[in-house]
């Protein structure tokens, strides 16, 4: 089987691990800090936390962005339902913004015309999460300057997209954004097993998502409402959770940072193969502007509808771990018992019905991503698609 996506783990990262096995520190130790700092100054942030997950990194970045009950998160359909529910965790509605179909990324006329709406009714959303899928940047621009006139802020899921650009900037050095979220999960371009970062420039932002990683707990004489008693002195200031990253996470992290580029390089060389050789075929690929430069975390093809679970069927049947990213999330039974229904976001639910991605990772081969290939040019001829 051909997995469609794939972590790639070397001698170094195992030494990396075994390291801090045979250390001091399991948990709560310098390697942390040493991929915090590491992340930081590759994207260009000021600041950068390493929690569990980038669901965590999304939970405390709201969280820090005080949003509560009767506030609005916005984001988009075509994501993991993590994205959505950090808002429910906070007691926040949610809602959905249409994609663009052909980046299948939030629609900023789409977004645009839907805070029209909400200002006159008087229900403008207090956070947007515009979803950089497959690795690719959403127009920051635009909606950063959307941001300013409707007073909202922006969290960048860019779980997808460690090692992407933007306007030639990294991905993370928020410069369009309050905070930006990475996913570490093994499938993703840089693995900790599991994991996630959150980034801002905003060093109050910085404070309070620290606060909610740890329990709500300080020992910062600044946030603290008491002298300090002596150096074990500590207190409790919030609610906070234990989303904390281990060492061993952290080390494994740190180690694949060597390889970060290299793995979005062949990613994208791998993805040229694809569009050079499928061009032909009655596909449509997601499009991607001069001004991104993606770190290809997915690569999805889109079929006619009718011919898509055959073709998903056939591709799986030949051994390709083929899968499909995303199912709408006001799709999902939760939320349609929260009243959304189909209809709601159509452009969405358009690409829910066509799509499929087929396997894309560094240590692929060139042989297997030609039997893939193969096997996409023998189906189509076939099935007449």
């Amino acid at each position: 089987m051909i997995p469609y996506g794939k972590q790639n783990i070397s001698e170094e990262d195992i030494s990396a691990v075994v390291d801090v096995l045979r250390s001091d520190f399991l948990t709560q130790g310098p390697k942390t800090s040493q991929f915090e700092e590491a992340i930081s100054v590759y994207c260009g942030s000021k600041y950068a936390l390493a929690v569990n997950s980038a669901t965590s990194a999304l939970h405390i970045a709201c969280l820090a962005l005080n949003l509560k009950k009767g506030d609005w998160l916005w984001t988009s359909p075509n994501t993991f339902v993590a994205t959505t529910n950090c808002g429910l965790f906070c007691g926040a509605n949610v809602d959905f913004v249409d994609i663009d179909p052909k980046t299948y990324n939030m629609c900023c006329s789409a977004l645009e015309e839907k805070l029209l709406e909400a200002r006159k009714r008087k229900c403008l959303p207090k956070i947007v999460i515009p979803v950089h899928f497959g690795g690719l940047s959403c127009d920051m621009r635009k909606i950063k300057e959307l941001s300013k006139k409707f007073k909202f802020s922006v969290i960048e899921d860019a779980s997808h997209a460690i090692g992407g650009r933007y306007h030639g900037k990294p991905i993370g050095n928020c410069e369009f954004s309050d905070i930006t979220v990475f996913s570490l999960h093994p499938v993703k371009i840089i693995t900790s097993g599991e994991g996630g970062l959150a980034l801002t420039n905003d060093k109050n932002l910085n404070k309070r998502m620290k606060l909610f990683l740890n329990h709500g707990i300080t020992r910062d004489p600044e946030l603290m409402t008491k002298d300090k008693e002596g150096p074990w002195f500590y207190e409790q200031i919030t609610l906070g959770y234990n989303y904390r990253m281990t060492e061993i996470q952290a080390a494994l992290g740190l180690s694949q940072m060597d390889r970060l580029d290299e793995f979005v390089v062949k990613r994208n060389e791998l993805s040229q193969r694809y569009e050079n050789t499928l061009a032909d075929l009655p596909f449509q690929l997601q499009e991607v502007s001069s001004s991104v430069y993606s770190a290809r975390h997915l690569y999805v093809i889109r079929t006619f509808q009718k011919q898509r679970r055959k073709l998903f069927d056939k591709l799986r049947n030949e051994g390709i771990g083929v899968n499909f990213h995303y199912i709408p999330v006001h799709l999902q039974t939760y939320y349609r018992n929260l009243g959304f229904q189909e209809g709601d976001c159509p452009k969405a639910e358009s690409y829910a019905q066509e799509a499929i991605s087929i396997p894309l990772y560094p240590s692929m081969t060139i042989k297997q991503q030609d039997h893939i290939i193969n096997i996409l040019k023998g189906s189509c001829a076939k099935s007449h698609l």
